[in-house]
């Protein structure tokens, strides 16, 4: 019975896709489909916010060797271009969730996430209406469905949850299997996959320090992790949704609101990764 409703369910479905963020959980979700260990997809796509380590990219082009269903590489903007050019007050401003540090007070906080749905929800959101047919302002026909599988394991369950889009409709593979990050890793193994490079924009501010000491192994990579650290440190033009004057406030990648250049790494080695809270299911997956 349960089997009959499933199928009817895909019958109804008008397109089924995997939202690829090219990490540990979604790239073990992406060849477990290829496997048929679960149900096909039409696709999956990937939003590229331009600000990936290269492994990513690298990693991607492998991962895709592999799939016989297409991978959609979408994207809006090139984030790390955004965030210098705001920084110089040549494009509009718009929150990455930098910590801040009061010049007068030493307060610190973290700004609003704003990145996540311009450059990683927005885009996918836009190709799913591309592929049902959908042109731009045109309403979805009634009974329209979409299926969005999303690299959420056991262990991030708090991740979950339902879409914006009221005709996408998520799914959780790995939750229902039960699998944390870790058994990703281990499937990864046991199939003789290579394990993926950790997917998340090289300036995130959400890296621990294990993470930045990992791209400042990239002298490129790092040298230009500094350069946009540095650009956004003073900032009057800086301002959050509401319009609130951050122009006391100093900017900053790393969590103490601190340069990195002169962060002790290796003092923390026990940090708390926060890295899960910041992405709802689009980034690190």
């Amino acid at each position: 019975m349960v089997q009959g409703i499933l199928e009817r369910n895909r019958q109804m479905t008008d397109l089924r896709v995997l939202s690829l963020g090219a990490g540990v959980q979604s790239s073990t979700l992406a060849l477990m489909i290829e496997q048929n260990l679960i149900p096909p997809v039409d696709c999956a796509i990937f939003s590229d916010t331009q600000a990936e380590p290269k492994a990513v990219y690298e990693w991607l082009d492998w991962l895709e060797s592999k799939l016989s269903y297409p991978v959609y590489r979408v994207t809006w903007r090139n984030l790390k271009q955004d965030v210098l050019d705001a920084a110089k007050g040549e494009y509009k401003a718009f929150t990455i969730p930098f910590f801040t540090k009061n010049k007068t007070t030493g307060k610190k906080k973290m700004l609003m996430r704003q990145c996540t749905n311009d450059y990683k929800v927005r885009p996918i959101t836009q190709k799913v209406r591309e592929l049902i047919g959908l042109q731009k302002g045109e309403k979805r026909k009634k009974g329209t469905r979409v299926e969005m599988l999303m690299g959420i394991s056991m262990d991030e369950i708090f991740r979950v949850k339902e879409n914006r889009v009221k005709y996408i409709f998520n799914e959780y593979p790995l939750v229902d299997k039960k699998m944390r990050r870790e058994d990703c890793v281990q499937w990864m193994k046991e199939n003789n996959f290579p394990e993926p490079p950790r997917s998340a924009c090289t300036f995130c501010p959400f890296h621990n320090d294990k993470e930045w000491l990992h791209i400042k192994k990239n002298e490129e990579e790092w040298k230009e992790v500094l350069a946009i650290d540095k650009a956004i440190r003073d900032q009057e033009r800086f301002k959050n949704n509401n319009k609130t004057d951050y122009s006391q406030d100093q900017y900053f990648l790393h969590r103490t609101a601190q340069p990195l250049d002169e962060v002790d790494f290796d003092k923390n080695d026990k940090q708390i990764d926060f890295f899960n809270e910041e992405c709802t299911g689009f980034c690190g997956n």
